[in-house]
């Protein structure tokens, strides 16, 4: 029954993360879209730190983490998010509901192993811009898909405090994109349609190492190194001459269709974190993300006045627990999460710095008689700038998780 659960939440959770826009922010046109926060929704409602090894909860930005887990885990997430748009001329509203990730880890002794999927990157936009000067164009983007990250991984305890884990991870998605130009008046017009295979492999290894200080207080750390992979990305462009009469027909006379392909590098990155607490009571943790540029535009969307730069995070973050055996008080039992996070994308445009800023808040509701616990997490962040005539976003998500935990391979006996 495990194994057809697994499978079946896999099926459904592979269709969901193909079909799904997982993002309605504009920047996700450049490179291979908006690079989604690869870790559990419990690390993101701490602003995205994960430095503590938890015998429950999965932490899949650190593998090493693998090896303290004492029960099988099987862990989904999701989010609703709204995002707020507003540049120089006006303001605009979206919204989206997403899967996150589905993830199951396994431990075996002083090993651990995990295995999931999870969108690394997601395209969703949706831009008109209409003129009523019969000279002028209009012009209508849009563009879906994303990367997919399928990864399987093992961490193994070195030492009581010390572990070590590697994980290898496979890429691959779907990104299509639409252009559309037209004159008032005018019912013929252009489009132009972009559809792009992606996939290659990397991999990633990470240290744990945490230890008493104290007789109450604990230190936590965690490092963690993702190594430089490269991604093929086959694509096909049509552009086709069109009727445009509030409906698009495309016209099969006008018909023109190109492929091609180009090698993409997903950069290298490095992620160190340190932390301080007490088990199962409070931790109060920083980490800092370093990555470096990359080389993600594609044929189709490498326009001027476009760079990336490197790439840097700094979270902090904690959580806290009133009291973590209370019979009396299921509140009490509650995780209390909260932190911020700056990021700097990478993504510059026009010469602006896409910033990324971030206030967080969770709860860990515990399930009564098991190890087993819900979480919800919420989200409220500003991405990019009204200058240079570019667009900013103020943005609020609502993600709830699931983490199922139990011995699943466990041999009984009977007499």
């Amino acid at each position: 029954m495990i194994k057809k659960i697994i499978v079946a939440t896999g099926l459904l959770f592979s269709f969901v993360s193909f079909a799904q826009q997982g993002t309605s922010s504009p920047y996700s046109y450049y490179g291979i879209g908006e690079i989604r926060y690869r870790g559990m929704l419990e690390n993101r409602s701490m602003g995205g730190v994960a430095v503590e090894q938890d015998s429950i909860h999965v932490n899949v930005e650190n593998p090493a983490s693998y090896a303290s887990l004492r029960q099988t885990t099987l862990t989904m997430g999701g989010t609703y998010g709204r995002r707020a748009l507003e540049d120089n001329v006006g303001k605009a509203s979206t919204a989206r509901t997403t899967v996150d990730y589905m993830v199951v880890a396994i431990p075996v002794g002083k090993l651990g192993i995990g295995f999931g999927l999870i969108p690394y990157s997601s395209v969703g936009y949706k831009i008109q811009s209409v003129s009523a000067d019969l000279d002028k164009n209009n012009s209508r983007l849009e563009g879906t898909g994303g990367v997919n990250k399928a990864f399987i991984g093992a961490g193994y305890k070195l030492t009581k405090n010390f572990s070590f884990g590697a994980d290898f991870q496979y890429n691959f998605g779907k990104i299509q994109t639409e252009s559309l130009e037209y004159i008032t008046g005018v019912p013929v017009g252009t489009r132009e349609t972009n559809l792009t295979y992606i996939n290659g492999a990397n991999f990633n290894v990470g240290a744990m190492y945490q230890a008493k200080i104290s007789p109450k207080l604990s230190l936590y750390s965690s490092l963690n190194y993702t190594f430089q992979g490269n991604l093929t990305s086959e694509n096909t462009r049509n552009i086709s001459t069109i009727d445009y009469d509030g409906t698009v027909n495309i016209d099969p006379e006008g018909f023109d269709e190109l492929q091609s392909s180009k090698s993409l590098s997903l950069p290298s990155k490095v992620t160190f974190g340190v932390g301080v607490g007490q088990a199962r009571k409070w931790m109060l943790g920083t980490e800092i993300a370093l990555r470096e540029a990359g080389d993600l535009a594609n044929n189709f969307n490498n326009v001027a006045g476009v760079t990336f730069d490197p790439y840097k995070r700094v979270s902090v973050g904690g959580y806290y627990i009133p009291n973590f055996n209370s019979f009396t008080s299921y509140l009490e039992r509650v995780v209390y999460r909260a932190g911020i996070r700056y990021e700097k994308t990478g993504l510059v445009v026009k010469n602006q710095h896409i910033e990324d800023k971030s206030f967080t808040l969770g709860f860990g509701l515990p399930a009564i008689g098991t190890f087993s616990n819900f979480n919800i997490g919420l989200e409220y962040g500003i991405k990019g700038t009204t200058a240079a005539g570019l667009i900013k976003e103020n943005y609020f998500n609502a993600s709830v998780s699931f983490s199922l935990n139990d011995k699943w391979f466990v041999k009984r006996k009977f007499y």
